[in-house]
């Protein structure tokens, strides 16, 4: 039995929860409106409610089976709130098209922070723009199989 198999409460704003209807219902192959056709779903334990979260965002992946998620919210002053939903559950499952794959979580800095967002650069090249929008440091959290 896995964690995600705990009940989904989708996002209580709209935007959100629309979006993950349209990946599930397409795979992903319907382009996000939120965060453009190169995406995924970041699933997410709620940290006080247990609870599967969903959160559509941009497929940065290293081909090998390694994923990065980076807490940007678009260069928000606060972070979104998956962020603290990881933090306290260590734990994600990446939807990326049809395939579901549970993985575990290593928030990253210094090289490795670099490296990864360098890759995520290429997909979305804002992420240098919302860094400097906040005060801040955007967090990227690299997530791999646990085998």
């Amino acid at each position: 039995m896995s964690a995600f198999d705990a009940e989904y409460e989708p996002s209580p704003w709209e935007p959100i929860a629309l979006e993950i209807e349209r990946y599930e219902r397409s795979n992903g192959t319907e382009p996000s409106e939120l965060v453009g056709d190169q995406w995924m779903v970041l699933w997410t334990l709620g940290a006080k409610s247990g609870k599967v979260r969903k959160t559509p965002l941009v497929r940065v992946t290293d081909g090998e089976g390694r994923y990065a998620v980076i807490g940007s919210m678009g260069g928000a002053p606060s972070h979104p709130q998956w962020v603290h939903n990881i933090r306290a559950n260590p734990v994600a499952r990446i939807q990326d098209g049809a395939g579901r794959h549970d993985l575990s979580v290593r928030e990253v800095d210094g090289d490795e922070k670099a490296t990864w967002w360098a890759r995520a650069m290429t997909v979305w090249p804002d992420y240098d723009n919302y860094q400097a929008a906040t005060d801040r440091t955007i967090p990227l959290f690299v997530l791999e199989p646990t085998d």
